[in-house]
């Protein structure tokens, strides 16, 4: 996948940490972090949403506290 097919996101600063996101397909969406890149997560949109719903929603909140 070409480096400009990658789209930083909006809420990343400038640095390390920035997460990029890029969709080669209509029901693909791809993940990198910019530290590093070559580890891609792949996904759906809609289970992308799922996720984000959740994580705003707080769901995701109790992982962090078990540890």
């Amino acid at each position: 996948m070409a480096t400009r097919d990658w789209q930083k996101s909006s809420y990343s600063q400038e640095g390390s940490a920035c997460l990029y996101v890029a969709v080669p397909a209509p029901h693909t969406v791809r993940l990198r972090e910019s530290d590093e890149p070559d580890v891609i997560l792949t996904t759906t949109p809609a289970t992308l949403g799922t996720f984000i719903h959740a994580a705003k929603a707080g769901t995701l909140d109790r992982l962090i506290e078990s540890q």
